[in-house]
């Protein structure tokens, strides 16, 4: 999946396959993460929002399944 840089103290990366609706996570420390069943909008909002860590923590931790895939 092909993830975009971006600017925060908490991830490196982010990406989204609207195709499998898996978002991807690269965290700061190398882990990444999968969230499957991840809607389309909800991504548009993550991505664009101000503070990618704090919606992370509001909006996406333990509301969908995870994977670590590195």
């Amino acid at each position: 999946m092909n993830r975009e840089s971006i600017d925060s103290s908490m991830m490196l990366s982010i990406g989204y396959d609207p195709d499998t609706s898996i978002l991807e996570i690269e965290f700061n420390g190398g882990e990444i993460w999968q969230y499957f069943d991840f809607p389309e909008t909800i991504w548009y909002e993550f991505e664009s929002s101000d503070s990618k860590g704090r919606f992370f923590h509001r909006e996406i931790k333990k509301q969908y399944t995870e994977s670590r895939i590195g």
